[in-house]
């Protein structure tokens, strides 16, 4: 156990980390085998979680995660165990704090906003305006013809004022075809109507679906390009995972050696310019 731990435990006024974990194990009755079994580790390792010997897990990112899930499985609340966790470890990088936003005073001007109030009063008074207006329809009128009284013989014809109006066409049917007078107009044949097919929007996202077979133990983290988190958890011996996400993929491996990955169909080693030791982070385009 590091100084920083040994400090942190002496300050506190009761159990912290492990060591609260320890005692609600106890509350509820389970034995530390139980708990190494749903851990996946052996009983010592489990006693030196409980110790806050986090060393012995090995990274840093397998004793946060069997913390974690130690916390869910005793009914504590996993907040208060990791913030003792990143007390006790403060090279582990705690989570930022972040207070409250500064009100800045400054004085506020009228004049924007008047000038904003007066373009949306006139905004909706044209689309008002455009949407009620309807426009006059101008009907046309036609004025009877006069005709003059009849004369004799010897008189001039009949002279006609006014305007006379022409005879009707014969009637026209849908197709166009014209109708002789006394006859019957004929039958119109349907015309087919058009029809028009839209074709369905297809995503072009690229998508990538990766196989992850594990051999052994390995906390595994994997989110794809959108930052949405695929996969979060302590793969074990024979466990295969099938992801699916849009690329790239980010990829975090607690111990590298204990996974084999597959990407679309097709076998992925994982380069050595991406191991830290047993870690591993990769960024994975495309097999």
């Amino acid at each position: 156990m590091n100084d920083e731990v040994t400090e942190v435990i002496d300050e506190a006024e009761g159990p912290v980390c492990g060591e609260r974990l320890r005692e609600a194990r106890r509350k509820n009755d389970i034995s530390i085998g139980d708990i190494a079994k749903e851990l996946h580790l052996d009983e010592p390792k489990v006693r030196a979680l409980e110790r806050n010997e986090f060393d012995v897990l090995g990274a840093p990112v397998f004793a946060k995660g069997h913390l974690r899930k130690y916390a869910e499985l005793v009914g504590v609340a996993v907040d208060d165990v990791m913030t003792d966790y990143y007390r006790m470890n403060r090279s582990a990088g705690a989570p930022p704090v972040v207070g409250p936003k500064r009100k800045h005073t400054r004085d506020i001007s009228l004049g924007p906003w008047v000038a904003g109030v007066v373009v949306v009063i006139v905004v909706a008074a044209i689309a008002y305006f455009w949407f009620t207006f309807e426009p006059a329809v101008r009907q046309s009128g036609m004025e009877p013809a006069t005709l003059a009284p009849f004369t004799s013989s010897e008189e001039p014809a009949p002279t006609v004022t006014g305007e006379i109006s022409l005879p009707v066409s014969a009637p026209e049917d849908a197709a166009g075809i014209v109708a002789m007078p006394g006859e019957e107009p004929p039958i119109s044949q349907a015309v087919p109507a058009r029809t028009s097919i839209q074709a369905e929007t297809v995503s072009t996202e690229p998508q990538l679906q990766m196989d992850l077979a594990f051999s052994g133990d390995c906390w595994t983290e994997v989110s794809d390009a959108s930052g949405r988190r695929l996969f979060y958890d302590l793969g074990t011996e024979g466990r295969i995972v099938t992801l699916s996400g849009e690329a790239p993929l980010h990829v975090i491996l607690g111990d590298s050696a204990n996974v084999s990955i597959t990407v679309d169909g097709r076998d992925y080693p994982i380069p050595a310019s991406a191991r830290t030791g047993r870690l591993a982070r990769l960024n994975i385009n495309s097999p």
